[in-house]
C-alpha cells in the first residue's frame, strides 16, 4: 500500500481517472513544463471554498467515474463541477454542499448525472508534497500530486491540517452551476492567427455546431465538424499555447487545448475560449455539441471579474 503517512484516506477504488489537481504549476512552461492543474478552476475554487480552505488547496478531480474512498480519519469534504452521483455509506450526498465524514466512512460515486469532471475538497488539504510550488499532477511527465500519477487501488493520502469541525457547516451549500444543454456556448477572442483564415473559414468558426469526439482528454479537446478553410496552410512557427487556445490544423477541424497542454505548438489558433467559460469547457464529454461565439477583451475580462466577485461573496457568507 502505498500513503503518505498520515491518516486520512485509503482508495478502494480509483475510478476511470482520479489525480491530485490544484491550479497548476505556473511560470515553468519557458522550460517545457506544462500547467496542468485543475480542468475546472471555478468548480475547485467553491470546493474549497465550502470546506474552508484556500481557494488553491489541492483536491481530487474525477472523471466520468469517481472514485471510491474509505475514511481513516474524520474530515470535512464538498464535492462540485459534474455530478457523478455522490453517496456516503450509500445515502446521496448533495454536490455544492459540506459534510462532516466519519471515519470508517465511505464515499462513492453512483454514475455519471450530469457534465463530466468532479471535485473533492477535503478540509485542512491533502499531505501531498509541492512540486515547483504546486501539487497538481502532470502524468506524461510523472510529476507533482502522487507519485506523479493518477490514483491507484490501495493508495492512502493523509490530511495536512485534519479538522473535524467548521464554522457555519449547516450553511455551507450553493445551488450547483452546470446545466446540461442541446448546444453548449463557448465565448471565444478571436486570434492570435485568425488573419490566416479566409473569411469563409472565420463564418464557419463562429456559425456551425461542432461535436465533441471521443479525442478528448486533459491535454486537448478534439472536435467534428465542418472544415474551417486556412488561407495557406495551418502550419506555423511553434509559439506558446493558453488554456482555451483553439488549434485548427491543416484539415480544418478545431482543438481545444487543456490543461496538460503542451507548453508551445506549430498549428495555427484562431482564437481562445475565456477564462469564466473553462466550466462549461471541463464538463464536456464526447457526442456533446458546441458553438462559438466571439467576444471582446473586455467582455471576457468582465465576466472573469464577475466570477471573482462571487467568490468572494460566498466566502464572505460562509465565514460569517
Amino acid at each position: 500500500m502505498e500513503n503518505s503517512g498520515k491518516k486520512g484516506f485509503t482508495v478502494l477504488n480509483p475510478g476511470v481517472l482520479t489525480t491530485v489537481q490544484d491550479f497548476g504549476r505556473i511560470g515553468y512552461q519557458q522550460f517545457g513544463v506544462s500547467v496542468s492543474g485543475a480542468m475546472d478552476p471555478r468548480a475547485m475554487r467553491f470546493a474549497n471554498l465550502l470546506v474552508g480552505n484556500p481557494e488553491n488547496e489541492a483536491v481530487l478531480e474525477c472523471t466520468m467515474l469517481g472514485p471510491q474512498l474509505q475514511f481513516d480519519e474524520t474530515t470535512i469534504i464538498a464535492v462540485t463541477g459534474g455530478n457523478l452521483g455522490p453517496t456516503l455509506d450509500g445515502q446521496p450526498l448533495k454536490t455544492y454542499c459540506a459534510y462532516k465524514v466519519n471515519a470508517g466512512q465511505t464515499l462513492r460515486f453512483a454514475g455519471l448525472r450530469s457534465g463530466c469532471r468532479a471535485y473533492i475538497a477535503f478540509a485542512g488539504g491533502l499531505d501531498i508534497p509541492e512540486v515547483m510550488g504546486s501539487r497538481s499532477t502532470y502524468m506524461k511527465a510523472k510529476i507533482g500530486g502522487f507519485k506523479g500519477r493518477k490514483l491507484e487501488k490501495g493508495d492512502a493520502i493523509g490530511f495536512r491540517d485534519p479538522k473535524s469541525e467548521l464554522f457555519n457547516l449547516d450553511k455551507r451549500n450553493l445551488t450547483p452551476e452546470f446545466v446540461p444543454r442541446d448546444v453548449y456556448t463557448l465565448h471565444v477572442i478571436m486570434g492570435p492567427q485568425d488573419d490566416m483564415f479566409t473569411e469563409e473559414g472565420i463564418k464557419t468558426f463562429l456559425s456551425e455546431t461542432y461535436t465533441v469526439t471521443p479525442e478528448f482528454d486533459r491535454m486537448g479537446c478534439r472536435l467534428d465538424g465542418p472544415e474551417i478553410a486556412h488561407k495557406n496552410g495551418g502550419d506555423i512557427i511553434s509559439d506558446g499555447i493558453a488554456f482555451g487556445a483553439v488549434q485548427v490544423p491543416s484539415a480544418g477541424k478545431p482543438i481545444v487545448m487543456l490543461a496538460d497542454r503542451q507548453t508551445t505548438g506549430g498549428y495555427t489558433k484562431i482564437a481562445n475560449v475565456m477564462t469564466a467559460d473553462f466550466r462549461i469547457l471541463a464538463q464536456l464529454k464526447a457526442g456533446d455539441k458546441v458553438r462559438f461565439e466571439k467576444i471582446s477583451v473586455a467582455a471576457a475580462q468582465e465576466a472573469l471579474l464577475a466570477e471573482r466577485g462571487a467568490l468572494k461573496v460566498f466566502k464572505y457568507a460562509f465565514e460569517h
